[in-house]
């Protein structure tokens, strides 16, 4: 009998360690079991915030036409936007890019002479050379530059000048120029806010580019102020993009048509 039940004890155990060897296998392979771990997702990047609305008091000047400002994503089209980018967007500063595009309209004023053109070799651009109002100044930092005499009412004096665009380069010339307009606010007064008025394709010979218009609004003694401001970004080859930029206080309205002479002329060399 004792042979018996041991026999018996030994058949069970077998039993159990079978029943036990099933279970494992069924938890290692059941789908179910697999799918029920956590899995974790990329978190998709938030949208910037989009500029601040055009700047209040917008003059209503021919070519000066303020234009509204879509959202920051339609601007970047996509949801991967470069860090700079994204912080640009959010300045309140410097609404977003209009959608389309709309033509440099003709400002005010007559042209002044001009007396050839400045080679800007370092850039890769010519532009012209003002032969009048205007004079040759020391070009340091920029690659080339020309100054207004200084009115007594106005903070600072027109300026035009030329160099590779100081900012990063962005996917587009559209973006590179929006980023360059915003740091064009560094040669105006510290509350200067800008209103968009132009933003087009351009071509500098041979060579695309976009150009950019706008109002830069700000407050001079307890006054609103502005400026007619614009920029032309060339792509030139082998190098960052040429940027040619000029900027005139109200105090020189009647010379504002100079902007048109200057966006006009462009050529990549």
């Amino acid at each position: 009998m004792r042979v018996v039940y041991r026999a018996m004890a030994v058949a069970a155990g077998v039993v159990v360690l079978g029943v036990g060897a099933t279970v494992v296998l069924l938890n290692r392979d059941d789908p179910a079991a697999t799918a029920a771990a956590p899995r974790h997702s990329a978190a998709a990047p938030a949208s910037p915030a989009p500029g601040g609305a055009s700047a209040a008091g917008a003059v209503a000047t021919p070519g000066l036409s303020p234009l509204s400002s879509p959202s920051a994503s339609t601007m970047a089209g996509s949801d991967k936007v470069d860090p700079v980018l994204a912080a640009a967007l959010a300045d309140p500063r410097v609404p977003a890019l209009p959608e389309g595009n709309r033509r440099l309209g003709r400002l005010p004023g007559k042209s002044d002479r001009t007396h050839g053109l400045i080679k800007d070799r370092r850039s890769g651009v010519a532009l012209p050379r003002f032969a009048k109002a205007w004079r040759l100044a020391s070009p340091a930092p920029f690659a080339s530059r020309q100054l207004l005499a200084k009115a007594e009412d106005a903070p600072y004096r027109g300026m035009l000048v030329s160099c590779p665009v100081p900012i990063p380069e962005q996917k587009t010339l559209r973006d590179t120029a929006f980023l360059a307009a915003r740091w064009t606010l560094n040669h105006h007064p510290a509350d200067a806010t800008i209103s968009w008025t132009a933003s087009q394709p351009i071509k500098a010979g041979k060579r695309k580019g976009w150009l950019l218009g706008y109002t830069v609004h700000y407050t001079i003694k307890g006054k609103d102020r502005v400026s007619a401001a614009a920029l032309a970004l060339v792509d030139v080859p082998e190098k960052k993009p040429a940027l040619v930029f000029i900027t005139m206080p109200d105090s020189e309205k009647k010379r504002w048509h100079d902007i048109n002479k200057v966006m006009s002329s462009i050529k990549a060399l």
